[in-house]
């Protein structure tokens, strides 16, 4: 499976530069004007992320919030999804306004993006996290002028090789899940979540008792993207009471049956929550020796790709 793109880079017709700016309270996106060179060096960045993102090996899958990823991977979410709200907002963001001065002073840049139009009037929009961008603001630069040496007293701003994530109409295609994590504020959301997704997966499993779950995922955020993945993946639907509580037993999280729910025990939040997600498990090699696991990336045996 390869990944497809709603946009033409072969003919762009407007790209247009800007910075995310941290204000304390709240972040604003604001248009830095730019010259051709600039404009020209972010094509080819975009260009060099979708390049890599179609030369990952595993081929594209979709973005999961409970994964644990390397820094680079080749991942996707509809950008009509819940997670990729913030990314959304900003894809479609219209008469964003001009700040020449924005980076004077670059403290306050989280991020810095492209958005580039093409010839069909589609819309590309190409982000990354500031922290190259920053970093060379302090480092001593030199440059040779008439044969010597000397010190860059000027403010230089560097741009990288190519951008963390790419939005189409379609989809955000991820090439670094840190940086779409911090881009989108994901880690807020997805603990903002909580409830709605505790009410959801109850649904599935009224014979659960998700209350404590629900407390103990509020203030731990690995437990709470366990909640979001679950969620999404409906990896709730159809569970069987019983078979449930033996997998439990198995894998060594405790629970105890009280007026006909499943209550977990204190400490057994987040295995509890392991197990739902498809990451614990047993083997047994050896007859009378079980050995668990728990797995911090996992994929079905008959998945395609």
């Amino acid at each position: 499976m390869r990944l497809t793109i709603d946009f033409d880079f072969e003919n762009v017709t407007v790209t247009t530069f800007g910075v995310g700016i941290d204000a304390g309270d709240h972040q604003t996106f604001v248009v830095v004007p730019v010259d051709v060179g600039v404009q020209r060096a972010l094509r080819e960045m975009a260009q060099a992320t979708w390049n890599a993102l179609n030369n990952c090996e595993d081929g594209p899958r979709e973005y999961e919030p409970s994964e644990k990823y390397e820094s680079r991977e080749c991942l996707y979410l509809p950008l009509d999804h819940e997670m990729a709200a913030a990314v959304k907002t900003l894809h479609e963001a219209a008469n964003l306004p001009t700040n020449s001065g924005a980076l004077n002073d670059p403290s306050n840049i989280f991020c810095y993006f492209a958005q580039l139009t093409d010839n069909k009037h589609r819309r590309l929009t190409a982000l990354r996290r500031a922290t190259q961008f920053k970093g060379i603001l302090k480092s001593r630069l030199i440059r040779l002028v008439s044969d010597s040496l000397k010190l860059i007293e000027d403010r230089v701003f560097k741009l990288d090789i190519d951008f963390d994530l790419l939005a189409d109409s379609k989809n955000v295609y991820i090439l670094r899940p840190s940086g779409f994590e911090f881009a989108g504020k994901l880690q807020q959301a997805i603990l903002d979540a909580v409830p709605k997704n505790i009410k959801a997966i109850q649904s599935d499993l009224p014979f659960v008792e998700l209350a404590p779950i629900e407390e103990y995922a509020k203030k731990h955020t690995r437990a709470a993207r366990y909640l979001a993945s679950i969620r999404s993946q409906e990896l709730t639907k159809n569970v069987d009471k019983s078979l449930l509580k033996a997998l439990c037993e198995q894998n060594g999280v405790e629970v105890e049956e009280l007026d006909g729910k499943l209550k977990v025990s204190e400490g057994h939040e987040l295995a509890f929550l392991e197990l739902l997600d498809r990451r614990r498990y047993e083997l047994e090699f050896v007859k009378g020796q079980p050995e668990r696991f728990k797995a911090g990336n996992r994929r079905r045996i008959n998945d395609k790709g």
